[in-house]
């Protein structure tokens, strides 16, 4: 139920911004919670193939690769750190998230560009290791800043 769960709402990220300005906010918290969910799952199963826990596959690795480039920039552009967002649903973003949208708009692109290289990092173990090592920095930044401790 919930893997469905997680699919309808990424493939209701590919609608237009337009689209979630109509969502509740509480709408858009679970949509950016799932995002989030599936960063995490997909980054772990790299990160244990560039460390050597599990043995490195290159269509598995670009498979994953693939999810985080196509998916890193929807929770900001579909709305889900939008108005109303800060309140509602039990979440984890810090309110710096909101009053200081420009920098934290700075902080997420910077993760989406290291997420974007990912996939053609993803051919061999070394690369991808580098590649991931890069994108950590932007997830640390980011949850450093602006993530709830």
């Amino acid at each position: 139920m919930k893997q469905k769960y997680l699919a309808a709402l990424l493939v209701a990220g590919l609608a237009t911004s337009a689209a979630f300005a109509q969502v509740k906010p509480e709408q858009q918290i679970e949509y950016r919670k799932s995002a989030m969910t599936v960063f995490a799952r997909s980054t772990g199963a790299l990160n244990a193939m560039a460390k050597g826990d599990v043995p490195f596959n290159k269509d598995v690795a670009q498979r994953h690769a693939a999810v985080l480039a196509n998916l890193s920039d929807l929770p900001l552009s579909g709305g889900a750190f939008g108005p109303g967002t800060d309140k509602g649903a039990p979440h984890k973003s810090d309110a710096k998230v909101w009053s200081e949208p420009e920098k934290f708009k700075a902080a997420f692109d910077k993760f989406a560009t290291a997420a974007r290289a990912l996939p053609a990092a993803a051919a061999e173990q070394g690369t991808l290791k580098t590649a991931l090592a890069d994108l950590g920095k932007t997830c640390k930044g980011c949850h450093d800043d602006y993530r709830s401790k």
